[in-house]
Order: structure tokens, then C-alpha cells, then sequence
């Protein structure tokens, strides 16, 4: 018995021949961040939309001291938080949330879309908040939408909130007609600068009419139907895409929009559904490239030549790498992944070095041994390795960072480069 768990929990997969990209598989322990996280970026997002989380004390804290709110602020989120006589039965749960979202919509009637967050703790006690929410749809209807998503820990990674986000909020996305003109529909939570960039840039194009999903307002869900085309702005909507293509949307595979190739091809991917001209395309992204590369080349100094280490977090492992790899020279040693979505991410896959380490899946005992034997230049990891790495003299990236921080698009592509070349500069003044 115990023998075969072990194997269950710990065992790879052994490597392919030399040449091709070997993807080594670990079922192990993982270090993981809640997916609750997503709510700090959606909240911001979604400007009438409340996201409500049912939970405990932890999950509270955990959202407050992520997204650095003030306790005098008025955000767009809070906990229902369930004591011990939630936990134990000796309350009804369903009536402690009616008055709970009954207290909410009181002091914020501009509400427009309330988000039910499950967490760890309600799902632990079986708490029903679909069908709470249908209630509450129908007590606080037509005014305002109520859905339900997971935002729990307990098998997740924390990007994937936002992806549980998205997919049940497309229930909500009406149907186009048959005979719709074609659409560009960018999925993906983007800062509203880098969506008016992008937004710009497709007008330039010729390509459209475009959406971004989510919207920045609930009402403005555009309909989707066959004559939807999809370009998908993060890796980690695996669920997403997976609704949208069932509602008959055509997803544009695509290098993701990280750096100055990946915005290039992504662009590229719409022109092409559009049967834009190609001297119209270069002409139009000609200036944002120049920008791109121009500045990247003050971070190519620091970071060409170092090796990278990075550990499964947040999905944009593969296409990060790729654009440290291929546009600022870094060596990527081992790229870890929690989920590899080979759809998704076949373009990114193909444009890795040949020799490089994909691990999907995390045994974090194994990993932090295989980068402790390598000593890379750089690790990419959560904030729970992060300090212990640090400790052992290993320079750090919080890949939490890149989530938070507006990275896509030709005038973002310094700043993502610089997330990584002040970590290493930091640490040659220490060295100093």
C-alpha cells in the first residue's frame, strides 16, 4: 500500500530521447497560491460587479493583505466569513448569506453583478452557492445577475480563479444570430491601458468590431455564436476556451502577446482571420515593434547569458520563457508548469529550445533538489520559495508579480523585461 502511493505521488515520467522537449510529470506536494487571488485583478476589473467570497477568517485576510487594501477603503470585494456554528451546522448557511447579501446590497445599491465566491472551507461543507445563487438572482432580479464560481485552493492554481471567473460568466453572454458578421472577442483581464492599446492598434488594422471579455462594465457582454473569433491574451483559460468553443467561437491559435514576437504574432493571427493586407500589417505594428526592441535592449545586458529556473505557478511559464529565451537571450534550464495545455500552448511549445526541461505538475521536494543541483542565475517561483531560496543565495523572481503587473503588448514589453533584470541587478550591488 504504501509503496504504491508513493509511486502515485512521486513517480516522472522518464525522459524522450535527446533532441526532443522532454516533459517530466510530478504528482507530488506542491506549493500553490489560492485561487481566491484572481479577485484582487477582477474586482479591479469588472466596475459593477462585487465579488462576495463565503469563507473563513484565513480567506480574509488572505485577499486583504494581497491586494494591499486600507481598511477606511471601499473595495470591491468581501468575505461572508462562516464561524464555528457555520461550520458545525448549527446555523442555516443559506439564511446567513440572504441577510449577508440583503446587508451588502443595502449599502451598495450601485451593484450590478454579484460574484459568490466559493472557498475551501464552504465547499469542505458541501454549501450549494449555485443554487444560492439562483435564489438570490430571483429575490434581487432583474437589476442584478448573481453567479457563482470556485475560487478554492484545494486543487488549483491561483490563476485559475480568474479562469473559473470567466467561464461561468459566459453563461450570461447572449447567443449571436447565425447570420452574424464576424467579431474579434480578446478574452483575458487586461489593465484597461493595455486594452486601449490593443483596442487601437486593431482599429489601425482594419480588424473588428473587437470586444474584451471580462468587460469593463457587466452589461456590456458582447453575444458570441460560430462568427465569434476568440484571441486568448493569458494561457491559463483552459475552461474558458473550452465554453466558448462549445458555444461555436473560433479560437486564433497564437503565440501570446509577451514581448515584441509575441505581440507581433498574436496581432498577426487577426489580421489573418481579417484578410488584412500584409504591407497594411507591417506598416501599422512597424513602430510598436521598434519601441519594443529598442527598449529591450537596455535589460539584454543584464539578463543574456543567465540561467532560469522556473518553477510551476501560474501557467505563464512556457511563453515566458519563451520571450526571455528568445528576445533577451536568458537560458532556460528547467520551465515548470502546473498545467500543460498543449493546445493552447502548442505554438509556445514549438518555439522553446529543443534541449529545455518542461516539467508539468509539481513534487516540490524533487524540483528544489533539481535547482539546487543546476544553481541557475535566476528562479521563477511563488512567495513560499522565494525566501528560502533567497536564504540560500539563489536570486528570485515572485512570479505572483507578473500577474499583477501590466505586461502584454509591444509598450509593456521593458517593464515585463525589467520584473526580471532588477532582481539581478539588486543582487550585484549586494555583491558589491
Amino acid at each position: 500500500m504504501t509503496v504504491v502511493l508513493d509511486t502515485l505521488t512521486r513517480g516522472t515520467t522518464p525522459a524522450p530521447p535527446r533532441g526532443q522537449t522532454s516533459v517530466l510529470r510530478e504528482r507530488g506536494q506542491r506549493e500553490v497560491f489560492c485561487g481566491l487571488t484572481g479577485i484582487v485583478w477582477l474586482h479591479r476589473k469588472i466596475q459593477d460587479a462585487f465579488f462576495l467570497v463565503v469563507g473563513s477568517r484565513t480567506c480574509a485576510h488572505l485577499i486583504q493583505s494581497a491586494a494591499g487594501v486600507m481598511v477606511f477603503a471601499e473595495p470591491r470585494f468581501a468575505t461572508a466569513i462562516m464561524e464555528e456554528r457555520d461550520l458545525a451546522g448549527l446555523a442555516d448557511a443559506n439564511e446567513e448569506l440572504d441577510r449577508v447579501v440583503d446587508e451588502l446590497l443595502a449599502r451598495r445599491p450601485e451593484i450590478r453583478m454579484l460574484f459568490l465566491v466559493g472557498s475551501c472551507p464552504s465547499e469542505v461543507i458541501k454549501l450549494d452557492l449555485s443554487r444560492a445563487a439562483q435564489r438570490l438572482g430571483r429575490k434581487h432580479g432583474p437589476a442584478l445577475k448573481v453567479i457563482n464560481y470556485s475560487g478554492s485552493g484545494i486543487d488549483t492554481t491561483f490563476t485559475q480563479g480568474e479562469d473559473a471567473c470567466l467561464a461561468a460568466l459566459l453563461a450570461e453572454a447572449p447567443r449571436a444570430p447565425a447570420d452574424a458578421e464576424p467579431s474579434l472577442l480578446v478574452v483575458g483581464a487586461l489593465p484597461d491601458i493595455v486594452e486601449d492599446q490593443f483596442r487601437r492598434l486593431f482599429g489601425e488594422l482594419g480588424v473588428g468590431p473587437v470586444a474584451f471579455f471580462p468587460p469593463r462594465r457587466s452589461g456590456d457582454i458582447p453575444p458570441i455564436g460560430p462568427a465569434t473569433r476568440v484571441l486568448l491574451a493569458q494561457p491559463f483559460l483552459g475552461d474558458t476556451a473550452q465554453v466558448l468553443e462549445r458555444r461555436g467561437a473560433v479560437r486564433l491559435p497564437s503565440l501570446f502577446p509577451f514581448g515584441a514576437e509575441g505581440t507581433t504574432a498574436w496581432l498577426k493571427a487577426a489580421a489573418d482571420a481579417w484578410g488584412i493586407d500584409p504591407a497594411r500589417f507591417d506598416r501599422v505594428v512597424a513602430p510598436g515593434q521598434e519601441r519594443a526592441r529598442r527598449a529591450l535592449e537596455r535589460h539584454r545586458a543584464t539578463l543574456e547569458g543567465k540561467r532560469l529556473f522556473l518553477f510551476p505557478d501560474s501557467q505563464l511559464e512556457p511563453p515566458l520563457a519563451r520571450f526571455l529565451s528568445r528576445e533577451l537571450g536568458m537560458i532556460p534550464i528547467e520551465i515548470g508548469t502546473p498545467y500543460l495545455n498543449r493546445a493552447l500552448l502548442a505554438e509556445e511549445l514549438a518555439a522553446l529550445p529543443a534541449d529545455v526541461t518542461i516539467s508539468e505538475g509539481q513534487d516540490v521536494d524533487r524540483q528544489l533538489d533539481r535547482c539546487r543541483e543546476a544553481r541557475p542565475d535566476m528562479v521563477v517561483c511563488g512567495l513560499g520559495l522565494a525566501n528560502p531560496l533567497e536564504a540560500e543565495g539563489i536570486t528570485t523572481k515572485w512570479s505572483i508579480e507578473l500577474v499583477f503587473s501590466p505586461v502584454h503588448g509591444f509598450d509593456q514589453a521593458a517593464d515585463l523585461a525589467a520584473l526580471f533584470a532588477r532582481p539581478l541587478r539588486r543582487q550585484s550591488l549586494l555583491r558589491v
